[in-house]
């Protein structure tokens, strides 16, 4: 039986057993919404996810942090649907939450800042989504130290929207900063890197840096030939960078 399959009948022996209003039924409903968004049945993951919500917030009001939980998995589906509005309304409430329930300086309110940041650079709304990636980034500096790998996501994270700020050096040292953390948690040579690599040719070529970023396009590609062989997307993707530079 499929994932998806086993979560329903998970559900239906749950609601015979608990009632409908039960929070194992929700933790049903939201694995069930996670099989649906992985095939990209995102209406149908929605209202999952929205069932869910509705039962948690019966079950421990609205400021639990189950309901912040729940309100990311809805966000989530929400800002794949392009419904960037609804998507950010639940980023932040679910950040109030845990705000209130673990403090300002928290690993997960980091996560939810960054949740929200990603939805405001969808939305246009650049020098917002840039506050929330350095907060998000101060967050997991203070918390796992500076070179940790969480620390590199969020730098990239910053980097993206400075870059699209137009503020390509501080982008570029964004990027650099990701990849040397990369480099030195995974080795040289892993997809991680590789990711790095690509942006950090991407703005070295917007800086018009163009032989630099040609060396960062050939290592990436190199790197990913490696391990994905040379018929793969990913190696496909940097064949178009390393041709475009």
């Amino acid at each position: 039986m499929k994932r998806g399959g086993t979560s329903k009948r998970a559900q239906e022996i749950d609601e015979a057993a608990y009632g409908s209003a039960h929070h194992k039924v929700a933790e049903d409903l939201i694995s069930i919404g996670s099989v649906l968004r992985d095939l990209g049945k995102l209406d149908d993951a929605r209202k999952n996810f929205e069932q869910a919500l509705k039962i948690d917030e019966i079950v421990y009001g609205p400021d639990h942090h189950e309901v912040a939980t729940d309100l990311i998995n809805l966000g989530s589906v929400l800002k794949d649907l392009g419904r960037l509005d609804n998507a950010k309304q639940s980023f932040e409430q679910a950040l109030k939450i845990d705000e209130t329930t673990y403090g300002p300086n928290h690993p997960k309110v980091a996560r939810d800042t960054n949740n929200l940041a990603t939805v405001l650079q969808d939305l246009g709304q650049l020098d917002n989504a840039k506050k929330c990636f350095e907060r998000a980034l101060k967050i997991d500096e203070v918390v796992y130290g500076p070179n940790h790998p969480e620390v590199a996501t969020m730098a990239n994270n910053l980097g993206l929207v400075l870059q699209d700020l137009g503020q390509l050096d501080e982008s570029r040292k964004c990027f650099e900063r990701a990849l040397k953390i990369d480099e030195a948690v995974y080795g040289p040579n892993h997809p991680e890197v590789a990711g790095d690599l690509i942006s950090i040719g991407k703005v070295q070529k917007d800086l018009g840096q163009l032989d630099e970023a040609k060396k960062c396009f050939e290592r990436a590609l190199k790197i990913d030939e490696a391990v994905y062989g040379p018929d793969h997307h990913e190696v496909a993707v940097d064949l178009i960078f390393l041709a475009e530079s």
